[in-house]
């Protein structure tokens, strides 16, 4: 350490006017499951306090930015402790930026780039484990622009890896996804039909009131006015697996007449996100039209196909599905 801050002292990068500002220590990990098994890698982030001190800040002066940790580093749109260093920085209140590594500030070029400009009009400085970078100084700009474009290599490269896993498990059947109302998951991995009588039978009677009446709004209206629910389990939480019954919606009926899984059929890739349509801060956003085999089903594959076509007609003719941004 004594001889890295020799280093960097004699370079000249660390000036009196950067420690009369903040020194911001930005901590980030990418999903909240890195966080509960990679305690390490987050004490060492964290850590980087001590390393603001040495670098001649009084501790007073060196803040902590933890907000993303759970959070992918691929958006900024949705990281606000990312959002609250770039407005420091713009402020003026920053005269040094320290994380583990670049790729804990940024993973995309745009983003990555934008923080170096913002830093080098202020006047901040940019640290890692390795060193001071100083934006202004030729040399330490392109090595930034040279991690930052390795960072989001790696990132195209992790992405690429998953969904080619994925693709392979999805091609034999075994990619395991949420199950639609009126299936459940043994612990053995396979689908069965839900347990629940009661469950079961609004599934059918949802299947068999759009054949009679023909549109999901006459579907919906029947089932609000005999107060019936459909019975879903829980996905996630302390709750996980218990049956809640919740008040039907028109596009949750619209989705269970087009889940090919009501006729057994084993899907994947029905949907696909579509950047222009997501909306900061809401994961599941942005997602547009593009179920295990064997546990039996509410629907035959003939039948799934027409009630789905008619339902498409019918959700068109009533201005589904909805223009604009996703919801």
């Amino acid at each position: 350490m004594s001889a890295v801050l020799l280093r960097e002292r004699e370079d000249g990068k660390i000036q009196g006017r950067h420690r009369d500002r903040l020194a911001v220590v930005y901590v980030r990990q990418s999903s909240r499951q890195q966080v509960l098994d990679h305690g390490e890698s987050t004490r060492l982030q964290y850590g980087l306090v001590e390393r603001a001190v040495a670098l001649g800040w009084a501790s007073s002066r060196v803040m902590v930015i933890d907000e993303d940790l759970g959070r992918s580093a691929a958006n900024a749109a949705e990281r606000p402790g990312f959002a609250r260093l770039v407005t420091e920085i713009t402020m003026g209140h920053v005269g040094l930026v320290l994380g583990i590594e670049m790729s804990r500030l940024a993973r995309a070029g745009h983003d990555w780039h934008q923080l170096i400009e913002l830093c080098s009009l202020s006047g901040a400085l940019l640290a890692d484990t390795d060193g001071v970078y100083d934006p202004n100084w030729y040399n330490d700009r392109l090595l930034l622009g040279l991690k930052g474009t390795l960072s989001e290599v790696e990132l195209h490269l992790i992405k690429q890896r998953m969904a080619s896993g994925r693709l392979a498990k999805a091609g034999r059947g075994e990619l395991a996804f949420p199950l639609p109302a009126g299936y459940v998951r043994r612990p053995s991995g396979e689908v069965a039909l839900d347990p629940d009588e009661q469950v079961r039978n609004v599934v059918r009677l949802v299947f068999h009131l759009f054949e009679q009446l023909q549109t999901v709004h006459a579907v919906l209206r029947f089932l609000v006015e005999h107060q019936v629910q459909i019975g879903m389990r829980e996905r996630s939480g302390p709750g996980k697996g218990e049956l809640v019954w919740r008040a039907p919606h028109q596009q949750g009926l619209l989705n269970m007449l087009r889940n090919p899984a009501y006729a057994g059929i084993y899907a994947y890739g029905r949907s696909r996100t579509d950047p222009g349509r997501r909306l900061p801060g809401q994961v599941h956003s942005g997602r547009v039209r593009a179920i295990e085999a064997g546990a039996g089903w509410y629907a035959s594959p003939t039948r799934c196909r027409r009630i789905s076509a008619s339902s498409s007609t019918s959700a068109t003719s009533r201005g589904w599905p909805p223009t604009g941004p996703g919801r």
